[in-house]
């Protein structure tokens, strides 16, 4: 009997120890479960956190890619804009090196062109002395004042060679005109006042203003002669009147002196 109950008693144990190990080993089972669960929750949220900044990366991996591409589209702008201003410096590099050449020339053409200026000059005065006497006073200040401007530094010297040309055609000028002035001239050791036709460098003739006294110039004895003819007198006053535009042109009889060819 106590066999029987000790046999119980070790088969009870054995059942309880059974059923303490079942209880302990599914205890540990859902603590491996759970922290397999947590260690997937934590790879999960892990994968999650190294997603959020692969994305993260690759926005800003994006934005550095269009901004290399927008830089090197600048780049290519710059490029073709330095190409540009090369070309321009290019250019007036070459146009400077023209004004200078310019420059060396003109310094050049200004200590030939002012010596032959004043020869220039001298030679119109010789002229003007030797050509008929008219409007002497006018045509000699003229001369005086050409001479004093190639002396003024203050005029460049493009302006006194035009002066210098100007003072020329005007003088080629006179062989092509009538004129009429008033002057005086001494007339048998007296000054009178009498009225001037110039014609052109053909015929240059006096008159008082009582027209009783009429005169050509000589120029090969230069000199005046008088006009003796009547014939003339109202033909003169007649030339007078058309060199003032007092009357319309019209046909007239002067005088001429025949010039000695040399």
């Amino acid at each position: 009997m106590e066999t029987l109950i000790s046999a119980n008693r070790i088969k009870q144990s054995c059942l309880a120890l059974t059923c303490s190990l079942l209880i302990t080993g599914s205890f540990a089972q859902e603590q491996q479960i759970d922290q397999i669960i947590d260690e997937g929750v934590e790879r999960t949220e892990g994968a999650a956190a190294s997603q959020v900044r692969i994305d993260s990366t690759q926005g800003e991996i994006d934005k550095l890619v269009s901004e290399y591409k927008r830089q090197l589209k600048v780049i290519d702008g710059l490029k073709v804009y330095n190409q540009l201003l090369q070309t321009q410096l290019d250019a007036q590099q070459s146009d400077m090196a023209k004004l200078r050449r310019s420059i060396d020339e003109v310094a050049i053409i200004e200590r030939q062109i002012t010596p032959t200026m004043v020869k220039m000059l001298e030679s119109l005065s010789a002229f003007v002395e030797r050509d008929v006497p008219f409007l002497l006073d006018e045509r000699t200040a003229r001369i005086e004042r050409l001479r004093a401007a190639i002396e003024d530094s203050n005029i460049t010297t493009a302006e006194k060679f035009r002066a210098v040309l100007e003072a020329y055609n005007i003088e080629g000028d006179y062989g092509r005109t009538i004129e009429a002035y008033n002057t005086t001239l001494n007339l048998d050791g007296a000054n009178r006042e009498v009225s001037m036709l110039k014609i052109g460098r053909i015929a240059l003739i006096y008159q008082t203003a009582d027209r009783t006294t009429n005169g050509v110039w000589n120029q090969s004895s230069r000199s005046w002669e008088p006009i003796t003819d009547e014939e003339f007198r109202n033909h003169i006053a007649k030339g007078l009147q058309i060199a003032r535009e007092q009357v319309a042109p019209d046909m007239i009889m002067i005088p001429l002196v025949a010039s000695e060819i040399k």
